[in-house]
């Protein structure tokens, strides 16, 4: 790898798209990656899913070649606008995003909802909730419980969007810094994509969720996000401003902080997930349910 990586970069830069033979990974079910075979040295599928994604590359359908070989095709990604790029409004490239499509997030976050497990027809506030997307997620957690679901979001085609997917849930267009009193107290809240967001202040705003708008046998929902989408691709791993490659400084800190304070609180944690870290918390004193899995 330490020859191929290298090689492949320099021709991706140069022409924009490589192709190269490789061991049949199939035929190598069970070895680890440079293990021999009669082909040459075994890489699984995920080692060229993850070097297309370290330089920026799309994997091609591989093709079959000689005996026991394939042929593996990258093209660099498109130079297209990141999706989020003129913000999170669902008129905008963000509309085409729909996160329940990636399969980690997707049983992460119904482990995570189950976890949590609000009673039948219990309250469930969703801050940031955009187009409402995620929303989807509950039915396939509690089907057949008709949760009464309150989401805060400060755009309003955003809400609009979300009204005409969830005619029965109620939307305000408001600033998550500010809820009004009134909103009362919640079995669920969920805050996926939002904690790192300019202008919220993580611990100010999760103490004024723990202490105003979350019952007593309540549980929490954060999303991290540790990705980014580059011409319709899943690329792993947070960035920072002006970093060419992800660093997850940033994102450890705040989950961990996150984690601590919650503990410290009452509460366990759990943190789970990869493109979106999800960290769980529900009463310490609550028993984890089984049966998670989607």
């Amino acid at each position: 790898m330490s020859v191929i990586l290298p090689a492949v970069r320099g021709a991706l830069r140069l022409q924009g798209e490589v192709a190269f033979t490789v061991p049949d990974p199939d035929l190598g079910l069970g070895l680890h990656a440079g293990e021999p075979t009669p082909a040459g040295c075994h890489r699984p599928w995920a080692t060229w899913t993850d070097l297309a994604d370290l330089l920026g590359a799309h994997l091609l359908t591989p093709e079959r070649a000689e005996a026991g070989r394939v042929t593996v095709r990258l093209r660099t990604w498109g130079a297209v606008p990141d999706p989020d790029a003129a913000g999170y409004s669902p008129a905008g490239g963000w509309g085409r995003v729909n996160k329940l499509e990636d399969p980690v997030f997707l049983a992460t976050f119904i482990e995570a909802l189950r976890r949590v497990n609000p009673p039948p027809s219990g309250r469930v506030l969703a801050l940031g909730v955009n187009a409402g997307h995620e929303l989807d997620a509950l039915a396939l957690a509690f089907p057949g419980q008709a949760l009464q679901v309150t989401g805060v979001d400060l755009d309003s085609g955003a809400l609009r969007a979300a009204q005409a997917r969830f005619p029965a849930a109620t939307f305000l267009q408001q600033d998550v810094n500010v809820l009004p009193p009134d909103l009362g107290r919640f079995d669920l809240v969920l805050a996926l994509s939002l904690l790192q967001s300019p202008g919220v202040t993580q611990d100010v705003l999760l103490s004024a969720l723990r202490r105003h708008h979350l019952s007593s046998s309540g549980g929490l929902i954060l999303g991290y996000p540790n990705a980014r989408y580059r011409d319709g691709t899943l690329s792993y791993g947070a960035r920072l401003r002006n970093f060419a490659r992800p660093d997850l400084s940033l994102l450890a800190a705040d989950v961990t902080n996150a984690r601590r304070g919650l503990q410290k609180h009452g509460f366990k944690v759990f943190v789970t997930g990869k493109y979106e870290v999800l960290l769980t918390a529900i009463p310490a004193q609550s028993r984890t349910p089984l049966n998670l899995e989607l």
